[in-house]
């Protein structure tokens, strides 16, 4: 299958500067499609961890979705998890399979929750990156940079 790209387009329109009743107007409490990559991309189940990391590198991302053979999300595969479990153990990443190091379940958030929300909860699960869900469906990802990038642009911590 090797990498899978999805552009998913908004099912409905954001106006990024609305903020949700009794939300106020600080930039930590607008909705997290404002500062989200609705470019997915995703790496098969199968593939080699060689190959996830290229993909990385090409994209200039830190994480990847992981689609299963049914072509549904079954996990996520990050930076981390090829230094910490291929690189430092000294793994071949030509002979380990996506499925063998990648993290599941995926960790999500809805679309609507506050940038704090997401900050909380990636501190909360020592991660990085986050799969958007609206109405159930993944569609974008955060990752800690995108935080730091509006953060640093519209408000703060």
């Amino acid at each position: 299958m090797g990498v899978q790209r999805i552009d998913c387009p908004p099912n409905r329109t954001y106006n990024p500067h609305l903020v949700r009743p009794g939300m106020g107007g600080s930039a930590i409490q607008r909705p997290l499609a404002v500062m989200m990559s609705r470019r997915i991309l995703a790496v098969s189940v199968s593939a080699p961890v060689i190959e996830a990391a290229r993909i990385l590198r090409e994209a200039k991302i830190g994480a990847l979705l992981v689609s299963g053979e049914d072509g549904r999300y079954v996990g996520i595969l990050s930076e981390t998890d090829l230094v910490r479990k291929v690189l430092a153990l000294e793994r071949n990443p030509s002979r380990v399979l996506v499925s063998e190091v990648m993290t599941a379940p995926i960790i999500t958030i809805e679309i609507d929750r506050s940038a704090h929300d997401a900050s909380d909860l990636m501190a909360e699960r020592a991660i990085r990156h986050l799969a958007v869900t609206e109405d159930g469906h993944i569609v974008g990802m955060l990752s800690v940079r995108d935080l730091l990038r509006y953060f640093k642009n519209w408000g703060r911590l």
